[in-house]
Formats: C-alpha cells, structure tokens, sequence
C-alpha cells in the first residue's frame, strides 16, 4: 500500500528561481505617451517627410547653385538636371524659389503656433481657473476674437502693417490665440476641482504657480495638439493672403506667393504653380498627421493606437 499523505505538515515551497521571475518595468507617463505616438505609423511617415523638407529648405537651400532672387539665361525654361523645378520668364530658379518660400511659410506658422499657443494658454488657464467674472469678461472678450471674419481682417492689418513675414506672423497670431484660449479653459475647468490641486492650495501654493506648475503641465497634451493644428492653419492662412497679395511682398518669398504670381502662367508654364502647391499640400498633411498622432498619444482613455 502506499505511504498515507501527511497532510498536516505539508512541505514548504521551493524558492523561486531568480532566472525565472518576470517583472515588468514601470513606465512614466512621458514613456506611455512616446511609446503610444511611435506606434502611430502615419504620424512616423509624416514626421520623418516634415523633417526632410525642412532639411531640404534650410540646408540644402543655402548650398543651391542659385540663390532666390539670382536671374539665370535660361528664361521659362522647364524642368531638367540644372533647374529641376524649371526657371520662371525672367529666368529665375523655380528650385530656389519654391525653397526660399518654404523657409520664410514655415517661419510664419511656427511663429503662429507659439505666439498663439503661449497667449490663449494663459488666457484660458487664468479665465478656467478663477471663474466668476474674471472668467466671463476674458472670455467674451475671446469670443469677439473670434466672431472676426478672419482673412478680412488679416488682410486689412497685413496691408497696414506691411507685408514682412515677422509683421504677418503677428497678425495671425493676433487672430488665432482665441481658439487656443477656449481649448485651455476647458481642460483648466475639468482640472481645478481636482484632489492635487486642493492639495496645493492646502499647502500654500499660490495661484501663479498652481496655474503655471500644475494646471498647464497637466493640459499639455491637449496644447500641443492645437500647436499642431494651428501650424497647419497658419501656413494655409498665410498661402491665402499672400495668395490675395496680402501676405509677404517681394523682395521676400513665400509659397503663397509663388502660387499667386503663377496662376497667369498655369496654361504655358505649369511647374511654377504646381511645384510650390505640392509643397504646401505636402506640409499642410503631414502637420495633421502628426497632430493626430498626437492626439492618439495623449488620450488616457486610448487602448489602441489608430494606424
């Protein structure tokens, strides 16, 4: 017969085997928001073709054979090996040209979304944050803001004010912070009642530094996909005005205005319109796919990534 199972000093477990343990590695939330927006695939193709347009305008641009307003022999010549962007009636290199108005768009609207992003910021975060009367005149104030109807009154400020691309820079800015501010005041409105910042506030904190040390770093997810936003919208704006020559005016460039002085030659030299409007599709596009990108990474609420 076997032996009976003593059941009433049962053996202690074998120690675990160190080699055979799993342990999951903590991860921050800056981590979870990196890992989650590596994922996103569009958002990773956009970001590596913005990068190389920027490496292209203002790297490969300064070292071109041509500079921006140089005139060449060869007048309304099409694409080739020597301009492959073609050249325009008076000779000068589409290539350089289409360059050039890169660098100056691209300032424009990454001056747009850090002016506006950094004023409707404050401006919603201080209005969601004290609420009352503080919050209902800096937010009406917002929304006559933004009743404007915006290219007229961009156009009329761009006019009087000139037409250098810093100058343009402020008047978009000028008009698009309200949309910013709104963003803010909501995501500061959801934050204020929320147990750390009542633990701040118990342990002296002043206003100033709850709204700059924890209610904007915890909104920051939301504004930096409005700063994604508004640099896709700025450079649209700007092609727009520049379009309706009120934008950046020669002796300075922009794709806008490459677009504008080409539209009577769309039928006998096609490449000087065509060239500079794929840049601006191209940038315009792959700005949004990051800005979804981001949005996907930032969600908390997000257990799959879109792809």
């Amino acid at each position: 017969m076997p032996d009976a199972i003593d059941t009433t000093h049962p053996r202690p477990a074998a120690p675990a085997d160190p080699d055979r343990e799993f342990t999951v590695e903590e991860r921050s939330q800056a981590q979870l928001v990196l890992r989650r927006f590596l994922q996103h695939r569009a958002a990773m193709v956009s970001l590596v073709v913005l990068v190389l347009l920027v490496l292209l305008a203002y790297v490969v641009g300064p070292l071109w054979r041509y500079d921006v307003g140089q005139i060449t022999p060869d007048n309304s010549a099409p694409p080739s090996l020597a301009h492959p962007f073609g050249t325009d009636a008076v000779g000068k290199d589409q290539f350089a040209q289409v360059l050039g108005g890169t660098r100056t768009s691209l300032q424009v609207s990454v001056m747009v979304a850090l002016l506006a992003t950094f004023v409707g910021t404050l401006w919603g975060s201080i209005a969601g944050y004290f609420g009352g009367w503080v919050d209902t005149i800096m937010m009406r104030i917002a929304d006559l803001v933004l009743t404007l109807p915006l290219i007229a009154v961009a156009a009329m400020l761009a006019h009087n004010l000139g037409g250098t691309w810093y100058l343009i820079g402020l008047v978009i800015a000028g008009l698009y912070w309200a949309y910013v501010s709104r963003v803010a005041r909501g995501v500061v409105l959801s934050l204020r009642e929320k147990e750390f910042i009542e633990a701040a506030r118990a342990l002296g904190a002043s206003n100033t530094r709850i709204i700059v040390r924890h209610l904007v770093p915890n909104a920051l997810g939301s504004i930096l996909v409005n700063l994604t936003i508004l640099v896709a919208l700025a450079i649209l704006l700007e092609t727009a005005l520049s379009y309706l020559g009120f934008g950046v005016q020669v002796p300075d460039t922009s794709l806008g205005l490459l677009v504008n002085e080409a539209q009577t030659a769309l039928t006998t030299r096609p490449w000087l319109f065509y060239f500079p409007g794929l840049f601006i599709i191209i940038i315009a596009l792959t700005i949004n796919f990051i800005g979804d990108g981001l949005r996907d990474a930032f969600d908390p609420q997000q257990t799959k990534v879109r792809q």
